[in-house]
């Protein structure tokens, strides 16, 4: 089983770059971010002639996730992240699909830090790691996919340095993205691939596709059930270098069935 998450940065004015990946890769379910659409406005016919069925949270202008299943009927069970019914940002979408919870995720940037847009994301966080612990209590496999908006060390970014006080990469939220994995999640790429530089996102300004100055913040956390089936996981950053892409590349894990 494949499943991929992809920040589509725009799923309209994307959409030919979306349906090109989903014709060459495949994968049984995807996690999409920042859909920048309102509801009505979810291109569901041309993701169901792609031979996807799709479930969907969007937001105009903003935000907006989508999950989305291949040969299979993504069974919604929430569309926002319990904790605060006055949060009205389209952030988060929860479905089970062949017997697996699937979280789709696309958490707060929080930039300009300290202020409140930074408040914000901690608090979002704080909520997510209070449900994450409730979905590892039901004992089901689960797999929580999306733009995490954090690199959790310092091998996830390019030159660090120039990072430290920049709401993806503050103490605060490091120590946020560690104590939502010692609740007893995998980070996939860094089991398969614990030391090497792999980045998912590349900004459009300065070449930094091309210099690979990269950020890791889109990530999959498993629960132990599906720990033990990851079998591969990856990057697709050929998609990134396509015209007209998201500044994300496509990121990826294959499960044992």
């Amino acid at each position: 089983m494949k499943i991929a998450t992809y920040n589509v940065n725009g799923i309209n004015g994307r959409l030919p770059v979306l349906l090109r990946w989903l014709n060459e890769t495949a994968p049984d379910v995807v996690c999409l971010q920042e859909l920048k659409a309102p509801q009505e406005k979810f291109p569901e016919k041309a993701i169901q002639d792609a031979g996807y069925n799709a479930i969907w949270h969007g937001q105009k202008s903003w935000n907006g996730v989508a999950i989305l299943a291949r040969n299979a009927q993504p069974a919604e069970v929430q569309r926002e992240l319990p904790g605060d019914p006055e949060d009205l940002q389209s952030r988060y979408l929860e479905a089970t699909i062949n017997g697996i919870s699937v979280g789709c995720l696309y958490l707060p940037n929080g930039n300009p830090a300290p202020g409140p847009k930074f408040d914000y994301k901690l608090r979002w966080f704080e909520r997510f790691t209070a449900h994450a612990a409730s979905l590892l209590a039901s004992d089901k496999p689960v797999v929580l996919a999306g733009d995490y908006n954090v690199m959790p060390t310092e091998i996830d970014v390019y030159k660090p340095e120039r990072w430290v006080n920049d709401a993806l990469f503050r103490q605060e939220v490091r120590l946020a993205f560690k104590t939502l994995v010692d609740q007893g999640w995998t980070d996939a790429i860094r089991k398969l691939y614990p030391d090497e530089i792999i980045y998912t996102f590349w900004d459009y300004f300065r070449n930094a596709y091309e210099r690979n100055a990269g950020l890791r913040i889109d990530h999959f956390l498993l629960s132990p059930h599906l720990s033990s089936r990851l079998i591969a996981a990856g990057v697709d950053r050929n998609v990134r270098g396509w015209e007209k892409s998201s500044d994300h590349g496509p990121v990826w894990i294959e499960l044992s069935d």
